[in-house]
């Protein structure tokens, strides 16, 4: 019997039976790996499902497993990146140690959480991460007679300090995180900070820890007790030892790699709390502190000390800290310039001469004693050149400078990406100057470049290099172990306050003898026998090149064409472009591509500090929910698992809409954020790509339509405010436009500016002024000119603030030139992401502006965000345009207007500045100027016209269309509560309320009913 055939597609015949072809095979095969992954991805998600449900019946607090949620804490300040299944937020010590029992039970790893800003990875970890930041931040009784205070593991250290300054105390330590770092990151780190010179380090500091081991014992650790009762086993370890303990451990003060077991030998007071504190989480969880506070120091005065390089200022060391200084930092002439580049040139005081300075801070019964401390020891330096800076401004510009390094640190000088690894070496100091030299070599072998900065006194260094990292951790590696044996070589320690973590837990073995590795894995068995406490760190460590986050995100030049392009450069990703829906990025930067933008943020924390008491502005939501998710690098992260493809379905992906859901766009992380992150930017990008092409939420068409809203309203305002006055059609409009109900629709100009100024304004009223010529009418020819951009805000919604404006530059010698077309910047459509509609804005803008701008006549902007689209976006969007550069250079605010020589009025114009001596003010400077242009003109504006005024570091909480999108109404309440609602509140009879942002003034009058003026206005009102 023959066999039965079948007729292929090209029509030849083939046995039923026969074997299948290579093709199929390699479908079938591709089919059984897809459906193996399902499988595995499913039994994943189950088994994380039954860990968060047995956490649940025992924890008060929120238990998390979303995608979004594990995003967020799958990194921190390091190079790592590991996901963890469940992210959980104890309410209280009873939720952490009922958590760790379960977790122990079921065999599931665990890392506790502070802040995140762990820069070698000791805060991210498999299995579960328990958060004791959120909630876990009491402080308890300060006795300041015994100079002690007890603290929960996630009360932040600035709290502390502001607990303690009434007591004329604070705890000692101060690491430049110190507005953001826990408590319990810093026991676990065994942190140091500047002062640890006169201080000592964390473990220095601290009384007793009340902790949970891994085997689930609870114990309060402290000193005297040579037995250690509560550890059985570790008295016999440390008796058998003694000799290996006393010749490898403690060696100099910051030999904080491994576990500091000197502090177990009975010369040292058996004390276990000490020993326990730099143990990065792997032998106990902190539940609570008791530590020893110090007297806050008098008359602190810093001295400055220039040298031909920073070796030659290390040298130095040694003979200064004779005089019992209370900090010595060393900074970089490299470090020095990035500051001015990022913070402008006024950032930074008058340096001393030199390349290399050592900032030494000394102290004193009086001001007089500590200049002749600060005196004796510029006399017995070898610097070439010195200052001595008192408490003030200058000092503490200098420490904006250390605070910020860690931040500003991450780019090199020539703008690369610099990262860390080996940015916590330490070498006693008498070494550091040829540690520095020897290291300096090194790193020229490489070719890789840095910012070093560190603290001198006691030998550690930090530094970011700009390894490539972009595809592998082959040349981290090599590099990283010849920097350890050349810190062993100077009998160094790999970590000097930042542990060891993932970045340096595998090189310990070149830094200790194998007797020496062998102890701190019998000490791990001790507390945590089955490796269940942040495993990976310190013993059985994780390769350093394991876990690396940035390889993981590869990418290429995009070849999307020019007009495809969104705000951040052309750029694409290999291997995830369709996953991720990205096709380019739209603004143009000194980074090509989305990953590398993303990947700007090295995780520092600063966003997650209240900024304002130092002028900052970022993160408002943040500042309002205390949710990781709200925050700068909480967002970055979850852009960084879209773009890699891996974690995050891409940015069209439902994490990535609810991460950016209550972002701001206050570009205040633009300024503030040491890294540069621009997540305002980012969110356009995202909003663009998301929607474009496709039916986009109402509010982007209400909202980010608004100028063409205001043409038409224009055509009938009477009528239309009339129609919005009535209740039941208010609501109906703000509902059907995606806005919140509890808002008003503000009220269109009855006559708005431009209408007014083409009709004539001498017979429409702007007292005091004469006539001005007509339109078409040659001007005078020996009054410089300037033209007033009128904005849609301005234009439509608050005409008295241009009126104002061609009073004040009328009065001023200016010719004032309104152009004849509408100028609109697109600042809606940018906010709302529609970036295709803002990009024809602009160029049509640019087809008005330009022509001024490249004639040199300056542009006065009135509404700051405004302003601010014209200062960076445009660039952004047009950078290869020569009159978006023009225009750029020609836009200034009024005060930078009036203030700067080269367009301030003539001296012969006759202009006087009002006289504002009878004025207090509460100021809000707009987020956009803040983050921009700043501040500075408009406050030494207003002080020079001698107003009283208090100014506001913060978001008024509307930011444009978010606090009127629906979903946004209460976070942006809350923003407002953080400092424009209280200084409203206390305002005191007569006091204005000035902000120059329509926004501002918006809230202002919504929220607490307080009608505000621009700086503008309040300046015609005097002429």
């Amino acid at each position: 019997m023959s066999a039965q055939s079948t007729t292929s597609p090209s029509g030849n015949h083939a046995p039923a039976d026969a074997a299948p072809s290579a093709a199929d095979a390699q479908v079938a095969a591709l089919a059984a790996q897809r459906e193996a992954e399902r499988e595995a991805q499913q039994a994943a998600a189950e088994a994380r499902e039954a860990v968060a449900t047995a956490l649940r019946t025992v924890m008060a607090g929120t238990v998390d497993t979303t995608t979004r949620r594990r995003a967020e804490y799958s990194t921190d300040a390091s190079n790592y990146r590991v996901v963890p299944d469940v992210v959980a937020f104890p309410t209280s010590t009873d939720d952490v140690v009922a958590a760790l029992d379960v977790l122990r039970e079921l065999g599931v790893p665990v890392t506790a959480r502070g802040a995140g800003t762990s820069v070698a990875g000791n805060s991210v970890g498999p299995g579960v991460v328990l958060d004791l930041s959120q909630h876990l931040h009491g402080i308890g009784a300060i006795d300041p007679d015994a100079r002690t205070a007890v603290v929960e593991p996630g009360v932040i250290m600035s709290s502390l300090q502001g607990e303690a300054a009434p007591h004329g105390l604070r705890f000692g330590p101060d690491p430049s995180t110190q507005n953001r770092a826990t408590l319990g990151g810093m026991i676990g780190n065994n942190a140091c900070g500047p002062h640890a010179v006169a201080y000592g380090r964390t473990a220095d500091n601290v009384v007793s820890l009340d902790v949970v081991d891994g085997r689930g014992r609870r114990f309060v650790a402290g000193k005297g007790d040579p037995t250690f009762a509560a550890v059985p086993g570790l008295a016999d370890l440390v008796r058998e030892n003694l000799a290996l303990i006393r010749t490898e451990f403690g060696r100099f003060g910051r030999q904080v790699s491994g576990y500091s077991l000197e502090h177990l030998l009975p010369e040292n007071g058996s004390d276990l709390a000490k020993m326990l504190v730099g143990t990065e989480g792997t032998l106990v969880t902190v539940l609570g502190a008791t530590l020893e506070l110090v007297p806050v120091p008098k008359a602190p005065t810093l001295v400055v000390l220039g040298y031909p390089d920073m070796p030659s200022a290390a040298d130095d060391v040694p003979v200064l800290l004779r005089h019992d200084p209370l900090a010595i930092e060393g900074l970089d002439a490299r470090l020095v310039d990035v500051v001015k580049r990022a913070n402008g040139a006024d950032s930074v005081p008058d340096l001393p001469d030199g390349a290399g300075w050592l900032m030494i801070e000394v102290g004193g019964t009086s001001p007089g004693e500590a200049r002749e401390i600060a005196e004796m020891i510029v006399g017995a330096s070898a610097a070439i050149d010195a200052a001595i800076y008192p408490a003030g401004p200058e000092a503490t510009q200098m420490w904006r400078i250390r605070a910020d390094g860690a931040g500003l640190a991450g780019r090199t000088p020539a703008g690369e990406q610099a990262w860390p690894g080996w940015e916590d070496s330490a070498v006693p100091p008498d070494k550091l100057g040829d540690y520095l030299r020897d290291l300096d070599a090194l790193m020229a072998r490489y070719g890789v470049d840095g910012l070093p900065y560190g603290h001198f006194g006691d030998g550690c260094m930090h530094l970011r290099i700009d390894i490539p990292l972009e595809s592998s951790g082959s040349v981290l590696r090599t590099f990283m172990v010849e920097a350890a044996q050349l810190v062993a070589k100077y009998g160094g320690s790999l970590s000097g306050e930042h542990g060891d973590g993932r970045a340096r837990s595998e090189l310990l073995p070149v830094m200790y003898s194998p007797e020496a590795i062998a102890l701190l894995e019998q000490v791990k068995a001790l507390f945590d026998p089955h490796d269940v406490l942040n495993p990976g760190v310190v013993v059985r460590p994780a390769a350093v090149d394991a876990d690396l986050r940035r390889p993981a995100a590869q990418s290429v030049p995009s070849t999307a064409p020019i007009g495809d392009r969104g705000l951040l450069g052309s750029g694409t990703l290999r291997g995830v472009a369709k996953k991720s829906g990205y096709a380019g990025f739209s603004f143009a930067h000194d980074h090509h591509d989305l990953t590398t933008a993303v990947h700007r943020c090295v995780g520092v924390g600063k966003c997650r500090a209240d900024n304002s008491a130092a002028g900052g502005f970022m993160c408002p939501s943040y500042l309002a929910t205390k949710d990781e998710k709200d925050v700068t690098r909480g967002r970055a992260r979850v852009l960084q698992e879209a773009v890699n493809g891996s974690l995050v379905g891409g940015l069209t992906a439902p994490e990535v809409r609810e991460s950016l859901d209550l972002c701001l766009s206050c570009k205040a992380c633009s300024s503030d954020c040491p890294a540069g992150v621009d997540m305002a930017q980012y969110k356009s990008e995202v909003l663009h790509r998301t929607y474009r092409g496709k039916l986009r939420p109402m509010d982007h068409y209400a909202l980010g339509w608004l100028p063409r809203w205001a043409r038409l309203a224009g055509l009938a305002p009477r009528a239309i405010n009339k129609v919005l006055s009535v209740g039941w059609v208010r609501k109906a409009v703000l509902w059907g436009g995606g806005m919140d109900t509890r808002r008003d629709v503000p009220h269109f100009a009855e006559l708005p500016f431009r209408t007014w100024w083409r009709r004539g304004y001498a017979t429409h009223g702007v007292p005091g002024l004469p006539h001005r010529d007509m339109p078409g009418k040659p001007a005078s020819a020996a009054r410089p000119k300037v033209v007033l951009w009128t904005d849609s805000f301005s234009d439509s919604l608050s005409p008295s603030v241009p009126q104002a404006a061609v009073k004040v530059l009328t009065a001023a010698g200016y010719d004032v030139v309104v152009p004849d077309q509408q100028a609109c910047c697109g600042l809606t459509w940018i906010s709302t992401g529609q970036l295709d509609g803002a990009r024809r804005r602009l160029s049509s803008l640019l087809s008005v502006l330009g022509p001024y701008a490249v004639n040199g006549i300056p542009i006065l902007g009135l509404e700051p965000s405004c302003t601010a689209v014209l200062r960076s976006d445009l660039l952004d969007l047009f950078p290869d345009d020569p009159r978006a550069t023009a225009v750029a250079g020609a836009t200034k605010t009024l005060a930078e207007l009036l203030t700067d020589p080269s367009t301030a009025p003539a001296e012969d114009s006759g202009w006087e500045l009002p006289d504002l001596s009878d004025i207090t003010a509460v100021v809000q400077p707009h987020c956009h100027q803040h983050s921009v242009m700043g501040f500075g003109e408009d406050r030494s504006l207003l002080a020079d016209a001698g107003a009283t005024v208090t100014e506001l570091a913060g978001c008024c909480g509307l930011a444009g269309n978010f606090g009127m999108q629906k979903g946004h109404y209460d976070v942006s309440v809350a923003v407002a509560e953080n400092a424009l609602l209280p200084a409203l509140r206390a305002r005191g009879d007569g006091e204005q309320y000035i902000a120059d942002g329509f926004s501002c003034r918006l809230q202002a009058v919504q929220l607490e009913g307080v009608e505000g003026k621009a700086l503008v206005e309040v300046l015609a009102e005097r002429l």
